[in-house]
């Protein structure tokens, strides 16, 4: 994929992040700004979504840890342990929000 096929692709998927969590209900503030999507919680907990376009993946920063992810298959997908990165999203925005959330890719 080139580069610009890679940004078009991610901006799309931080477009969805920020609807999926207005769409929750969940009171966040959304900071996108370049490469990272940077969604911060009443609590001050933030969680980072950083597009690595060098690599073209697709990172996660929480509280619980580091993720990274590379498409596979149309899938993005973490190296370290086969996670998908939709439920690795949904399962660091329940922690931080107190309540269910899901986003899928």
């Amino acid at each position: 994929m080139t580069e610009t096929e890679f940004l078009t692709l991610t901006d799309g998927i931080f477009w969805r992040i920020e609807e999926a969590l207005d769409e929750a209900g969940l009171d966040v503030d959304c900071l996108k700004a370049g490469n990272v999507l940077e969604i911060e919680f009443d609590s001050g907990e933030k969680i980072v979504v950083n597009r690595h376009v060098p690599n073209q993946e697709l990172w996660i920063a929480a509280k619980s840890g580091g993720f990274h992810f590379a498409q596979r298959d149309g899938q993005w997908i973490a190296a370290r342990d086969g996670a998908e990165f939709g439920a690795t999203l949904s399962g660091v925005v329940t922690l931080a929000a107190g309540c269910d959330f899901e986003f899928a890719v």
